[in-house]
């Protein structure tokens, strides 16, 4: 057994010299904003996202109405190739009138009961917007469509 102190001794700290201050690094630039693509109502499909769409409301139709928990409206909305069915929450159902242009950003098909829904949550962005100058094309209607999920199990 070793008799002492079970520490090292420390030598002096060193004395410290002033020195200029460092140059503050620059944030790196943002990427310049990519202009929006807009797709149409025809190219949707089930379980897709980050869609951008300008589109006419046909109608509207009160779901549920509880206006301190939640407001639900579902809306018919289409443009010059179709029409799909818009689910509006909450602050959206003010924006969606009937005969209202709005534009769609970040939009999401759900599907409720096999069919297409078209939502926007809170990453996206509903807006109202000028008078569209394309007459819809009501009788292809893309939520009338019934899908059906299948698993694919694949062999060796």
């Amino acid at each position: 057994m070793s008799t002492g102190r079970p520490y090292r001794r420390v030598p002096a700290a060193p004395s410290y010299v002033a020195r200029a201050p460092r140059p503050r690094p620059t944030p790196p630039a943002s990427p310049p904003l990519r202009k929006p693509v807009f797709t149409t109502v025809d190219q949707l499909r089930p379980q897709t996202h980050g869609h951008t769409l300008a589109a006419t409301v046909l109608s509207a139709r009160t779901v549920l109405d509880k206006p301190p928990r939640a407001r639900l409206v579902e809306c018919l909305v289409g443009d010059h190739t179709g029409t799909v069915l818009f689910t509006a929450r909450n602050q959206q159902v003010d924006l969606v009138k009937p005969g209202t242009t709005v534009i769609f950003r970040n939009a999401k098909i759900d599907m409720f009961k096999g069919t297409m829904r078209l939502a926007v949550d809170k990453w996206g962005r509903v807006e109202v917007t000028e008078p569209a100058n394309f007459q819809v094309k009501e009788d292809n209607n893309v939520s009338l469509i019934e899908y059906e999920l299948v698993d694919v199990v694949e062999e060796d």
